[in-house]
């Protein structure tokens, strides 16, 4: 469904990613793990065209996006939740949905989304910024998925949220695998979270993947080492 050939990127003259090659099945859901300034975000930003591709390429379900706008890439099959959610404080959990929505869809958020996350129906008038770190984060994968996504990338979804709402996400990422027959990408450092919901694991380091494992053969030990600083 997702693969990554020799992807190279970074900002200015300073080389991030290097030659990083990966592919994830249909349905599958993998992690990518790092230290901060490892390169979680960058890889995540190239895939979804905020950064310009130095080099490979990426494809989606047989279709080649490297060249592809981010706007172009959503349209292709790519959703992506970025690190701090980044949703609109000053407009509705109803509004901050809609812009998420095809046009083909007349504004109607469709009641599955609602059904994975209860409290945004709840809250649909509430001011996005109103909400907690929690709340915003489901309203935030709420949003991505409202586009009817093949592969959703997920850049630290755990970040400053409590653990009873991290069993939440982890549910409701786990659900809507099955329910959309979706593929999940999700950079994490919280070792907890992944291993509830990962099928693979990668550590990156430096840009370059330094371990990879399934989830039966994962290494927990050897991740956490990658993880501490």
């Amino acid at each position: 469904m997702f693969k990554v050939s020799n992807l190279g990127s970074g900002y200015g003259q300073s080389q991030v990613i290097h030659d990083l090659s990966f592919e994830v099945g249909k349905q599958e859901i993998v992690a990518v793990m790092g230290r901060n300034g490892m390169g979680k975000t960058t890889l995540f930003k190239t895939l979804m065209g905020i950064l310009p591709t130095r080099g490979g390429n990426v494809t989606v379900d047989g279709t080649e996006i490297s060249t592809m706008e981010s706007h172009e890439r959503v349209a292709s099959g790519v959703a992506y939740v970025p690190q701090g959610r980044m949703i609109f404080p000053g407009m509705t959990v109803l509004e901050n949905i809609q812009t998420g929505l095809p046009a083909s869809a007349g504004g109607k958020v469709p009641d599955e989304l609602y059904a994975l996350f209860p409290v945004l129906y709840e809250m649909r008038g509430r001011r996005g910024g109103n909400l907690s770190g929690g709340q915003q984060q489901q309203l935030a994968i709420a949003r991505a998925l409202a586009t009817n996504p093949k592969v959703l990338l997920l850049d630290e979804p755990t970040e400053g949220i409590q653990p009873s709402i991290i069993k939440d996400i982890a549910r409701s990422l786990k659900e809507i695998r099955k329910i959309r027959e979706l593929t999940i990408i999700v950079s994490e450092q919280v070792l907890s979270f992944t291993l509830e919901i990962a099928d693979r694991f990668f550590v990156i380091d430096k840009g370059r993947f330094a371990y990879e494992d399934t989830r039966d053969n994962v290494d927990a030990a050897t991740i956490s080492r990658y993880l501490s600083v």
